[in-house]
C-alpha cells in the first residue's frame, strides 16, 4: 500500500527586502499616464511651420528679383550711389548760358538770319571738370586767344599756313579756348572760332576743313583719322551740324579724338588725346555739353 504522500509544509514567503532612501533624494512623485499624440496632429503641425517659412522665402527671393530687375531697367544716372564716373563720363559742373543782351535772340532762332552768337563767347566755352588741371597756354590774352596756338595744334607747317590763310580768307573774328589735362592723362583742347556770319562759318567748317570721311588737316601726332560711325545720335544736339572723327589703329603712343561743329556763326574744334587710347564716353560728353552752349 503506497503511503500517501505527505504535503509539503507551506512556508511563509521572505519578506520584500526594503531599501533605505537615498539621502536627499526628492520623494516620488507619481507620474500620470502621458496621453498618446495621434501622429498626424504633430505632423500637420511640422507641416504648417515648414509652409510658413517656405512662403517668407518666397516672398523674399520675389521681392530681391524685383529690386534687381528695377535696377537693370534703370539709368545709371537714377540708381543712388551710381556715380556718373562710374561709366566713364567726368563731373562737369552745372552749365549756365550767360544771359543775352535784352532783346536780342539767340544763335538758333529763325529770326537771327545770320547766326550770331549775342553772348560772350568766352563764356560759352565749356568749363573744365572736377579734377581737371587747367592747361594755361589756352588762357590767351583777356579770354581771346592767338590764332598761332591754334595752328600749332596741325602736324605740317604747309598745312599751318594753308589754315591760317583759310581763317583770314573767312574772317575770322577772333577764337576763345580752354583746355585742360585729367588725373589719367586725356588732354582736351577747344576753340571757338566766331565769324561774321552763319554762312561763313559753316562754308568754313563744310569746306575748307572737313570732309566726310576724314578731316583736312590732321593734328599733331595723329596718324590716320576717319569718321567716327558710332559717334551716338543722341549725343548730337539738334540744329547743330558735328563731324566727329578718331583716330585708327596702328596708332602712335597717343590716340586722338577730335570734333568740328558748326553753332550758328561759330566753328568749335574739340580735341582729345591719350597715352594709348582716347576714351569715347568723355569725349561723346564734351562734344554734347559744348554743343548745348551753343545752341
Amino acid at each position: 500500500m503506497v503511503p500517501e504522500a505527505t504535503a509539503p509544509e507551506a512556508t511563509a514567503p521572505d519578506p520584500a527586502v526594503v531599501l533605505p532612501p537615498l539621502p536627499d533624494a526628492p520623494p516620488l512623485v507619481p507620474v500620470a499616464p502621458v496621453a498618446t499624440v495621434a501622429p498626424v496632429k504633430k505632423d500637420r503641425r511640422v507641416l504648417r511651420a515648414v509652409l510658413r517659412w517656405s512662403a517668407a522665402v518666397v516672398v523674399f527671393a520675389v521681392a530681391g528679383a524685383g529690386t534687381a530687375y528695377g535696377i537693370t531697367r534703370m539709368d545709371r544716372t537714377d540708381v543712388p550711389g551710381l556715380a556718373t564716373q562710374s561709366d566713364g563720363r567726368w563731373d562737369y559742373p552745372t552749365l549756365v548760358k550767360p544771359p543775352l543782351p535784352s532783346g536780342s535772340p539767340g544763335p538758333l532762332v529763325k529770326s537771327n538770319t545770320a547766326g550770331a552768337h549775342y553772348a560772350d563767347l568766352r563764356k560759352l566755352v565749356l568749363p573744365a571738370p572736377k579734377g581737371a588741371k587747367a592747361d594755361k597756354t589756352l588762357a590767351g590774352d583777356d579770354g581771346w586767344l592767338d590764332r598761332k596756338i591754334l595752328l600749332a595744334e596741325y602736324a605740317s607747317k604747309t598745312d599751318r599756313e594753308a589754315l591760317g590763310g583759310k581763317l583770314t580768307d573767312y574772317g575770322l573774328r577772333h577764337i576763345a579756348a580752354r583746355g585742360w589735362t585729367m588725373p589719367d592723362g586725356t588732354r582736351t583742347r577747344i576753340y571757338l572760332l566766331q565769324f561774321d556770319t552763319a554762312a561763313l562759318a559753316d562754308d568754313m567748317m563744310s569746306k575748307e576743313i572737313t570732309g566726310y570721311s576724314e578731316p583736312v588737316y590732321p593734328i599733331t601726332g595723329e596718324g590716320t583719322s576717319a569718321r567716327d560711325e558710332v559717334f551716338p545720335e543722341k549725343a548730337q544736339v539738334a540744329d547743330l551740324v558735328v563731324n566727329p572723327y578718331v583716330e585708327q589703329k596702328p596708332y602712335g603712343a597717343e590716340q586722338v579724338r577730335q570734333a568740328y561743329l558748326s553753332a550758328g556763326d561759330t566753328v568749335a574744334i574739340v580735341l582729345q588725346s591719350r597715352k594709348g587710347e582716347a576714351l569715347a564716353v568723355p569725349f561723346e560728353q564734351t562734344v554734347t555739353l559744348q554743343s548745348e552752349l551753343l545752341s
